[in-house]
């Protein structure tokens, strides 16, 4: 798939906002765009049109766009952009908290909406490597006590049911899991979530590493695998290292 073949879902009831939005992307050279202006006909398009890409208004006049985002999650790990006028850091935090790709605020520059659908689209299906992975590395799974994490199916299995990890929660153990035993900075794992243009995710990191804790830890709140290194990053222990703490 060339870059700009891309199917992107823009969902905005904005009309006057979306036809501009379209038209910059199609001005660069995404020519498969399509809109929706309300949370039914985004889902509706979004399980129709199955995009590569979503950017989602949190605003709309038949929902809110955190509620239409775990919908489309629970379809399919679309990476999803916040679009929103929406400007303050919980709202931010917030929307990244729950597996988004990306959030921007209104008003933005042309120039910059163009650059992060870019690095989403690239750093989601286009890195270095990703054709080279093999079923092995696809089937791999981590095993800490009672659960199991599946990177195939992105998942947790524990006392007989299945929580699912984010797109983000999954990047993040595996990059641990790539390092185990061995801290992993700050930078490192936002450079592996975020690609390069990570700079600034470092709380945001804190609110994926958070939740991941709920889904592999069994207590969250004094953890045993998931082990920060104050000042320096975080390191998923060995299992025979049974001495270390957080």
């Amino acid at each position: 798939m060339n870059l700009y073949d891309s199917k992107i879902l823009l969902v905005d009831d904005n009309q006057e906002l979306s036809a501009m939005i379209r038209n910059v992307l199609r001005r660069s050279g995404y020519s498969n765009v399509s809109c929706a202006f309300s949370c039914e006909e985004g889902l509706q398009k979004f399980c129709q049109e199955e995009p590569q890409l979503v950017i989602l208004d949190i605003m709309l006049p038949d929902g809110d766009g955190f509620s239409l985002f775990r919908k489309m999650r629970e379809k399919a790990e679309t990476p999803i952009l916040f679009l929103s006028a929406k400007d303050e850091d919980n709202d931010r935090l917030f929307g990244l908290g729950l597996g988004a790709d990306d959030y921007i605020t209104k008003p933005f520059l042309s120039q910059e909406l163009i650059l992060r659908v870019g690095a989403v689209l690239k750093r989601t299906y286009f890195m270095p490597g990703k054709a080279a992975q093999t079923d092995a590395e696809e089937e791999q799974s981590l095993h800490l006590d009672g659960r199991v994490i599946s990177f195939s199916n992105a998942s947790v299995t524990y006392g007989g049911k299945t929580v699912s990890l984010t797109a983000k929660e999954l990047q993040i153990l595996k990059k641990l899991n790539e390092n185990r035993g061995k801290i992993v900075t700050f930078d490192a794992l936002c450079m592996a979530v975020w690609g390069d243009a990570y700079y600034g995710y470092e709380n945001t990191l804190m609110v994926h590493i958070r939740h991941l804790r709920k889904k592999i830890e069994e207590d969250p709140s004094s953890p045993k695998w998931l082990l920060t290194a104050r000042g320096l990053g975080y390191r998923l222990r060995k299992k025979e290292a049974m001495q270390d703490q957080c």
